[in-house]
């Protein structure tokens, strides 16, 4: 769309006011508001200052002045305000030289799917994320210096199973069994339905929406995949939708991996797919039907996956759902139909177009551009560098003796060892400058300072079940 049909467009709306939309470091969107007669075709290349100063992981103060700069072909109009608004993604620049921003994580989706064309490999990866994520009546947390506590509730919730709810009507599913109830038992589909038809209203595709394996209303809307920085678009839109469209019904949308204890954990599996023009190049005559470069590009997750998690489980809650021992793919190891890996290889088509590997440890916890950018570097470092990922296993993993499964390598178990491989584990994604020694530098020193630290000097409320009477 260009800066004149995206005027058009706000002219056929009735449009009133313009909202500027940016994503901060760590993965949440921003946004500020201007009356419809600033939107002069001048500002798709003018852009708009901003204090760069406020946003997390950004500039310092003595450096603080920023531009934003509207993407003509990102324009939708809001479906939850009151007044009509049109809703521009911008790239942010720094304001004196007027070079795109290193740290601005759609710059870096955009380098990525430039390296990935100087490369010859392909012309277009594909992304197509499964996030998962919890619906919820009700959430209370506080952390301070003598007190800490969290309460969640759901009328979905198999604890409130004996609640009086004048009257309680029953069926809540019960821990690890809420895949695939119909209603009563299912109490969302109007609400996952409604989430589902304003993202189509978006014009972003959805292929489907069911309820997932936990109690207590986890649930799954799977967008169809798209270009790169397209799915970043996408993927900040649907957390975007989906919390509007739940607090709209006095309910409340969460992306943590680990909301709830002794029940499954939320993940975002990715499905990845690299085309050159207009052929599948994951395709083939090998394992599971896929091509060499599919097998070497698994080999090249499989050797980085410890570093690409500080992108792809990018919170200390994320190792909560990364744990050894049950369903959370931890195991280092790649299959075909077999969910216990790592990687699969989906086998629903026998379509070459179809022929994809996915990537099942992320969670929808990350930064979409960062984290999509990352298994994009560490796929093309598979392919250039021939890294074999070594035989499939085709086997369930947890059910391997010991020896066996203690030479299967894992996922990091916390945040602090995900950005200790970071450190150790980077030059594959500063190739092509796609991402740069001071953003890989910067996330660790945020994650550690804001993050890692935090956590680790806080007494855990169960250290007082625990330990209290010692």
């Amino acid at each position: 769309m260009t800066p004149e049909k995206v005027l058009e467009m706000a002219r056929t709306k009735g449009v009133r006011v313009v909202d500027i939309r940016f994503l901060d470091f760590p993965g949440v969107w921003q946004h500020f508001t201007v009356p419809l007669c600033e939107l002069e075709p001048s500002v798709f290349e003018d852009g708009f200052g901003f204090d760069g100063s406020s946003i997390r992981g950004w500039q310092p103060i003595h450096a603080s002045d920023m531009l934003v700069i509207p993407d003509p072909a990102t324009a939708k109009i809001d479906p939850f305000f009151e007044v009509p608004t049109l809703v521009l993604i911008g790239n942010v620049v720094d304001p004196t030289t007027r070079e795109p921003y290193s740290r601005d994580p759609r710059y870096i989706g955009r380098k990525a799917e430039a390296y990935l064309k100087s490369t010859g490999i392909g012309d277009t990866a594909y992304f197509g994320p499964e996030a998962e994520f919890f619906i919820f009546d009700d959430i209370r947390f506080k952390s301070g210096v003598n007190e800490s506590f969290y309460a969640i509730d759901s009328i979905s919730g198999i604890w409130n199973s004996g609640r009086d709810e004048g009257p309680n009507l029953g069926y809540k599913p019960r821990h690890k069994e809420g895949y695939f109830p119909v209603p009563p038992t299912d109490k969302f589909q109007d609400l996952r339905t409604e989430m589902m038809l304003t993202l189509e209203s978006l014009g972003i595709d959805v292929e489907c929406q069911h309820h997932e394996v936990a109690t207590a209303g986890q649930a799954e809307i799977d967008m169809r995949f798209k270009p790169l920085v397209q799915m970043g678009d996408n993927l900040m839109w649907f957390k975007y939708v989906l919390k509007n469209v739940a607090c709209r019904h006095n309910r409340t949308v969460t992306f943590m991996p680990k909301p709830l204890y002794g029940d499954n954990g939320t993940g975002m599996h990715v499905h990845v797919s690299i085309w050159k023009e207009g052929k599948p190049m994951f395709a083939g005559d090998k394992y599971a039907g896929v091509s060499q470069d599919a097998l070497y590009a698994i080999g090249g997750i499989l050797k980085h996956c410890p570093a690409l998690c500080a992108f792809t489980n990018p919170t200390t809650n994320s190792y909560k759902r990364l744990v050894p021992g049950y369903e959370a793919p931890v195991n280092l190891a790649y299959s075909s139909r077999n969910r216990s890996a790592s990687i699969r290889i989906p086998m629903y088509s026998s379509s070459p177009k179809a022929k994809r590997i996915e990537f099942r440890t992320p969670d929808p916890s990350c930064n979409g551009y960062l984290a999509f950018s990352a298994i994009l570097m560490a796929v093309i470092d598979g392919i250039e560098n021939r890294i074999d990922p070594g035989e499939p296993l085709d086997k369930n993993i947890y059910n391997l003796p010991p020896e066996e499964l203690s030479r299967i390598p894992t996922a990091p178990g916390s945040l602090e060892e995900a950005l200790k491989a970071l450190a150790a584990d980077h030059e594959f994604l500063l190739k092509g400058d796609v991402f740069t020694q001071d953003v890989i530098d910067k996330w660790i020193e945020y994650k550690t300072a804001n993050e890692v630290d935090p956590v680790k000097l806080r007494p855990h409320p169960h250290e007082f079940f625990l330990y209290f009477d010692i």
